[in-house]
């Protein structure tokens, strides 16, 4: 299975295994929301993937894959871009079993139990994600403004990494370490929603950081892989927890893949939050 992405002149084809489609396909049936005991283990990141910024790097941006995915393709997508000042890191998920496939391992950033939506968030292997991509943030220069994105499966690890800084810490409690700039997800949704309230109560600076993050939230209402309900619901759960900068663009017809257009939207918008105009 494939599919075809259009940037100006150039034309990306990226393979999707048919396994992660139908994956997907019933892993959004559900928003995840409650936790899940923890149970030790090891995350074995695959290869990162740099793109260099053409021009004076002003900005870093780690952008996640989607299920079976790799760090690989997305780079050459982002490269494709008319973004000069960016420096795009891509990292690959580990492989992992995913409890819903019987087992069956993919490139994930996290399992999965089960379909119901009740199911727990498997929040020791998006601990380990975030602070991954923490990690990877890390030796940037502090001049540097920093953000996380991502595609279906990774725009949910990068929402969740946004709400780790906000809060201040991972789900472990261990602090978070680094400072954000902006948050964009693509064609995914919000893992731990009903829990988010609590997790930033009472924290302090948490109103604060939230009020002041820029998040974008883009979504096709012809996705049957990542319904677009849950990505307007991701919205609507952000914007009543006090994040006040959140911007969610619809569009019509677009199923679960990027355009040009919405790709604009993305590169306008990054320049306009993260201050790269001129």
């Amino acid at each position: 299975m494939a599919y075809v992405v259009h940037f100006g002149t150039k034309v990306l084809r990226k393979k999707v295994p048919v396994f992660s489609c139908l994956f997907e396909l019933k892993l959004i049936s559900h928003i995840i929301f409650s936790g899940v005991k923890s149970v030790r283990r090891t995350f074995d990141f695959g290869r990162t993937y740099v793109v260099r910024p053409k021009g004076s790097h002003k900005a870093t941006v780690v952008w996640l894959h989607g299920l079976g995915d790799n760090g690989s393709s997305w780079s050459q997508l982002l490269e494709t871009l008319p973004l000069q000042n960016i420096k795009w890191i891509c990292p690959t998920a580990p492989t992992q079993p995913i409890s819903a496939f019987g087992g069956f391992p993919s490139t994930a950033w996290f399992d999965v139990k089960d379909f119901s939506e009740d199911a727990p968030d498997d929040l020791e292997a998006l601990d380990a994600a975030a602070a991954h991509v923490a990690n990877l943030l890390s030796t940037e220069p502090a001049d540097i403004r920093v953000g996380v994105g991502g595609f279906s499966m990774g725009a949910a690890a990068a929402l969740y990494f946004g709400t780790c800084f906000t809060s201040g810490k991972y789900a472990n409690g261990q602090p978070y370490p680094a400072n954000l700039s902006a948050v964009v997800g693509l064609s995914g949704w919000l893992p731990c929603s009903k829990s988010l309230s609590n997790k930033l109560e009472g924290v302090d600076g948490a109103a604060r950081r939230a009020m002041s993050l820029p998040i974008l939230l883009c979504h096709g209402k012809g996705d049957d892989v990542v319904p677009y309900k849950f990505g307007e619901k991701s919205s609507r759960v952000l914007g009543s927890t006090g994040f006040q900068d959140v911007t969610f663009k619809a569009y019509n017809g677009l199923g679960h893949y990027t355009i040009p257009e919405e790709m604009d939207e993305v590169c306008a918008w990054i320049t306009s939050k993260l201050g790269l105009e001129g």
